[in-house]
């Protein structure tokens, strides 16, 4: 509804242009959880709305929904598996201002691991002839101002604010497997409508067929449980002057390691001519260097 308000106002011309990013952001905000529920099946009760609901919010976002969905899936499996949890890539592999374009790892993950199923393949090609299609139709009915400000550019915002809220915050600092610490939870009344319930993300985890707006509750009644568990509950950013740090580096470079003395990172570091700057970033490396627990 807000993305067709948008659209109305753009042809119209009563509102001023942020209004109308705005606007247009927030719709897509929106289906993003759309999208994260109706992959797990908890946007709504009946199958076919819930695909439906899946697929629509998918071809708002520019993503294909089953895509999203095995990736996704994928991720709940292999939490904080450098090799084999796709969001971890989007998560390290980068700084957090272009945690976004990093999103598109998910497709290539997809047919790397040949993880469609039944008529998934179809679905791809048809919502991607649909992205196609409005291109092209952008193009030659001259409508790419109204693509560029009002899909393209809140798009890319969303694609932060996911990348962040979805994935970077929650499971930092991205080493343990550990159902009950591998993701975290910062209790709060703003941002759980802000986000859509995603500072409840370890309870998303634990019980995944939760919808969105049932995480706070569940968080309440099982937070002895959590306790009990060593279950992360607070932000993770500014506990200590190490977690400070890390989220500063995230902010600007992001490069992770995960071997301690070896790995693909630390053999481009050793072919930099000048040893001062060698040893300064193999120390920034150690320092930010990925284990597991």
């Amino acid at each position: 509804m807000l993305a067709f308000l948008s659209i109305w106002q753009w042809y119209r011309g009563d509102w001023p242009l942020p209004l109308l990013v705005g606007t247009a952001f927030l719709a897509l905000h929106i289906e993003g959880t759309v999208i994260h529920d109706a992959c797990h099946k908890a946007a709504h009760p009946i199958p076919w709305i819930n695909q439906l609901m899946g697929h629509g919010s998918a071809i708002l976002l520019g993503f294909s929904f089953p895509v999203f969905t095995r990736v996704h899936l994928q991720h709940h499996i292999h939490v904080n598996d450098p090799k084999n949890d796709p969001d971890h890539i989007v998560s390290t592999f980068g700084p957090i201002w272009l945690i976004a374009p990093r999103f598109f790892y998910h497709e290539i993950f997809f047919f790397q691991r040949k993880l469609w199923r039944k008529y998934e393949l179809l679905q791809w090609g048809i919502e991607r002839s649909i992205f196609i299609t409005l291109i092209i139709a952008g193009i030659k009915f001259d409508f790419m101002n109204l693509i560029y400000n009002l899909w393209f550019g809140p798009a890319l915002m969303v694609g932060v604010t996911l990348g962040i809220f979805f994935d970077y915050l929650p499971h930092r600092p991205f080493r343990s497997r550990n159902k009950w610490i591998n993701s975290r939870v910062y209790p709060s009344k703003f941002m759980n409508i802000l986000i859509m319930g995603q500072n409840y993300h370890l309870i998303h985890h634990l019980w995944p067929s939760i919808p969105w707006f049932e995480y706070k509750i569940a968080y309440e009644k099982t937070k002895p449980l959590l306790d009990a568990k060593g279950s992360p509950q607070r932000v993770g950013i500014f506990e200590s002057k190490e977690d400070t740090l890390n989220f500063l580096y995230d902010l600007i470079l992001g490069l992770r390691s995960h071997s301690k003395k070896r790995g693909r990172l630390r053999k481009f570091i050793y072919h930099i001519p000048f040893s001062r700057l060698k040893k300064f970033i193999l120390k920034i490396i150690n320092a930010t260097y990925i284990g597991n627990e």
